[in-house]
């Protein structure tokens, strides 16, 4: 809980306003507020009222399509009584005090933004209203509990009289409140659980929103890097003659990631890249492909049993006891993040310091990033974040920004580097390819014994490498490395547990007397980051189709399975009965249909999805997901159905296309011609409800993603009789 006492820090500032610094959590001792002797703003979210009765607040997560623009904006507005278009937001710059708390770096993921701000942005807003209001009353000279605070006025005992908030942002500032704030009751709310439109629905379509990609400064020049083939490769040689005398190219030279060109046009760089000639040095390169790789995750399970992550009664007892003990394995690919905005910044080296353009997820690590490959010291990088062209993880890996910054400090200009659509596939940063070994023990129809051993890499092994140092962006760049080994080593302690792996199977909800799962590490080398969902992806398909397995093994009917097992879980329960309710499980399926079912809880939220599928013309055709979600307090219905929905799809699309394939340790993929997504046409009727709760929220960007793989899966089972163990599914497995 946080201390509702001393929460904000108010100052007026030198133009009249009213300036406020939140508190938020996981800042305590942070200075915040406005620093009258440098000038400076130093918030966690910061929360701007001016005499012309302008309203700003400063956005600490960014806006990558997931709705926090919108979604955190309504917190303060509701209890701030301004309808949420009155407030401009504003991407927050790099500072300690803008981290999120349950990471401890400046990044928006984990479906964290809302469960994090819930109460303080709350708090913030109903502060200040209590400020207004009492500088109101203190002009009138009458008592503040009489009078109200509506529509961006504060209105006289009177009903009739009012003064709206420009005109009292200076009283205001001097106003102390004390004791605890009274937050407004639901029953008062005007906007949270209303649905509302999205304040970034006019700029988007109108193209006036700036994307990262959108970006133009003056005198401005094109970069394009081409990069190894393989990963691991170096730079031999290159013919940069030849290059730097075709028209418009400034400069040809190589950098650490591989050789960039930069040419006073876009096209002219491209153009040039294509005579480009590399001689690659392959001596400490990867050479593998995905057999060689799932070969060495059987080999390292086969010899190592793995690290215990949840252990419960005793599976060797209840093996023992058992009838029947079922034994498979499940197999994930690698996975890119395909945002239809690929990888892209700009930076502006000049007068010792660099600004940065880009639509990142982790702000202070580009900082780092951009100081690691130049001469300067975080201190001086500016990044100013953008809106996100989708973001599913990828931009919480800065190396375009790496990029951007080698090459703009041997720039005299402002320049922009854009990566292609098959630089994005080719050179991404990859959901890792995963493997699973589940064993259980049935006794007749009774799931006694559950044991699940998970097969591969820990995403925060190549993550921390800039991680670490953007938690102590005042260490010297030569301890860099020194910190993100320490951080590593120091996991749990100076840096998050990494769940990346096992989330999702260490909460199994069933009611198991007897659980095992463990975690066998092991990294072939192929670069990988955070994928929407998460570890979730893989465990979901894992658990939710061997618990289908199971109950076809049981001979039960594979809702009324799950049912009984989480027959305690009510929530669980709930989303379960709903999804079930909405599909018409009870009733047949249309012919030559079949339907089947997935309950996964991720980041928080409960979904239960039921999916109807079919083959035809001898493809897979989705024709209806029904999805029950439970994700808490629901701030705006429309956002949580969209991103439902589009987590859906985005299921959908690695379910049926969804896999990045190497040979000698190049990726086979490139463009969307042979990395797919999910095209209009084939787009199933999506139903989603919402299950009422006075829950805490919880996230709803990433939880639509992980049933909806195992739930189709389970459904061409019940249609064709053949259980696939493999993902993308195939038609004719």
């Amino acid at each position: 809980m946080i201390n509702r006492r001393d929460f904000l820090k108010v100052s007026a500032g030198a133009s009249g306003s009213l300036m406020v610094a939140m508190a938020l959590p996981g800042c305590a001792g942070v200075q915040t507020g406005y620093q009258a002797e440098t000038g400076e703003w130093r918030p966690d979210a910061w929360l701007e009222l001016t005499e012309n009765d302008e309203i700003y607040f400063t956005l600490a997560r960014v806006e990558m399509g997931q709705g926090t623009y919108t979604g955190l904006t309504t917190l303060i507005a509701e209890e701030l009584a301004v309808a949420p278009e009155r407030i401009t937001p504003r991407f927050a710059p790099v500072a300690p005090e803008y981290r999120n708390p349950l990471y401890k770096l400046q990044l928006t993921g984990g479906s964290t933004s809302m469960a994090t701000s819930w109460e303080p942005l709350r708090l913030a807003g109903a502060e200040v209203r209590l400020m207004l209001v009492m500088a109101a009353a203190r002009i009138w000279e009458v008592d503040s509990s009489d009078c109200e605070a509506r529509d961006g006025r504060v209105v006289h005992p009177n009903g009739i009289d009012s003064l709206p908030y420009g005109k009292l942002v200076r009283l205001a500032a001097t106003e102390v409140v004390r004791g605890d704030i009274p937050l407004k009751p639901p029953a008062d709310w005007q906007y949270i659980g209303k649905q509302q439109n999205r304040l970034d629905a006019h700029a988007k379509s109108t193209g006036t929103a700036v994307y990262g990609i959108d970006v133009e400064l003056p005198d401005m020049v094109y970069a394009v890097v081409s990069r190894s083939p393989r990963i691991g490769g170096r730079v031999r040689s290159f013919n940069g003659d030849d290059v730097s005398a075709m028209p418009g190219v400034l400069g040809v030279f190589e950098i650490e990631r591989g050789v960039a060109v930069v040419a006073d046009r876009y096209w002219r760089a491209r153009k040039a890249q294509k005579v480009l000639e590399i001689d690659w040095d392959y001596s400490d390169a990867l050479s593998l492909s995905n057999g060689q790789v799932f070969a060495s995750y059987r080999e390292a399970a086969d010899e190592d049993p793995g690290v215990s992550e949840r252990s419960e009664g005793s599976f060797e007892s209840a093996s023992e006891a058992a009838d029947r003990i079922v034994e498979v394995e499940y197999t994930q690919p690698y996975l890119a993040h395909a945002t239809l905005e690929p990888m892209n910044a700009t930076a502006w080296y000049r007068n010792g310091q660099i600004e940065v353009w880009a639509p990142t997820q982790a702000p202070d690590l580009g900082r780092i990033a951009a100081a690691r490959v130049t001469d300067l010291r975080p201190d001086d990088v500016t990044i100013h974040t953008t809106f996100l062209g989708g973001g599913f993880g990828r931009r919480l890996t800065q190396d375009y920004i790496e990029e951007v910054a080698a090459v703009a400090q041997r720039t005299d200009r402002p320049v922009k580097l854009i990566w292609s659509r098959e630089e994005d596939t080719r050179h991404d940063v990859y959901r890792p390819a995963m493997l699973h070994r589940l064993k259980a023990s049935l006794s007749g129809n009774e799931l006694t014994g559950w044991h699940h051993q998970i097969v591969g890499p820990q995403i925060l092994d190549w993550y921390v490498r800039n991680a670490a140092p953007a938690q102590y962006p005042w260490a010297p760049k030569f301890m860099y490395d020194t910190l993100g080994k320490v951080g590593l080593m120091a996991e749990g302690i100076a840096t998050p547990k990494d769940h990346s792996a096992i989330e999702g199977a260490i909460e199994y909800p069933y009611a198991v007397a007897n659980i095992d799962v463990r975690h066998t590490h092991t990294d072939p080398g192929v670069p990988i980051s955070w994928w929407r969902s998460v570890g979730y992806s893989h465990n979901g398909f894992a658990v939710e189709t061997f618990m289908d397995e199971l109950a076809h093994a049981a001979g039960e009917d594979p809702y009324r399975f799950r049912r009984r097992l989480v027959a305690s879980e009510p929530r669980h329960l709930a989303v379960l009965d709903r999804a079930a309710e909405m599909a018409g499980w009870d009733q047949p399926a249309p012919d030559g249909r079949a339907r089947g079912v997935a309950l996964v809880r991720s980041f928080g939220t409960y979904v239960a999805q039921v999916v109807e599928a079919s083959i035809e013309n001898g493809a897979i055709r989705v024709h209806k997901v029904a999805c029950a979600v439970d994700c808490g307090q629901v701030i705006n219905p429309r956002i949580v159905v969209d991103q439902i929905e589009g987590g859906i799809l985005f299921g959908l699309t690695a379910a049926l296309y969804g896999e990045i394939t190497f040979a000698n340790g190049e990726v086979q993929q490139s463009n969307f011609h042979d990395y797919p997504l999910m095209r209009l046409y084939e787009r199933p009727e999506v139903e989603v409800e919402i299950i009422p709760s006075t829950a805490s929220p919880t996230g709803v960007g990433e939880p639509g993603v992980p049933p909806v793989l195992p739930a189709l899966g389970n459904a061409l089972f019940a249609l064709t009789g053949k259980r696939q163990r493999t993902l993308p599914l195939k038609a004719d497995a």
